[in-house]
């Protein structure tokens, strides 16, 4: 096993950890209940880790993890067929699922 990624925020981990596994990569969470011992470890010793199983899967996963964090370090787009604003994560429109067309993502 190897250590993927990890952060304070669980959110950002469990959408890490969604995304890889869709590309059908095996991944394991470590200090899921952690955060719990605060005060008597590190807090950074509590982030939630997103490990892969399969240590060939390293460099995949790693890409795909950068990839989608690139991504949303764009710049919102508005969709040309109902002109909402979306995130850059946002490869389709979240209101009328059009694709972007933009080509800023």
């Amino acid at each position: 096993m190897k250590l993927l990624y990890t952060h304070e925020n669980h959110f950002l981990v469990n959408n890490a950890k969604n995304i890889v596994e869709i590309a059908g990569i095996d991944v394991l969470m470590k200090n899921e209940y952690a955060s719990g011992a605060v005060g008597d470890l590190a807090p950074l010793d509590t982030w939630l880790e997103l490990w892969v199983i399969n240590e060939a899967d390293h460099q995949k996963a790693d890409k795909i993890i950068q990839s989608v964090m690139l991504k949303s370090q764009g710049h919102d787009w508005f969709c040309s067929h109902c002109a909402e604003k979306n995130d850059p994560s946002f490869e389709i429109c979240w209101n009328c699922q059009h694709e972007d067309t933009t080509n800023n993502n």
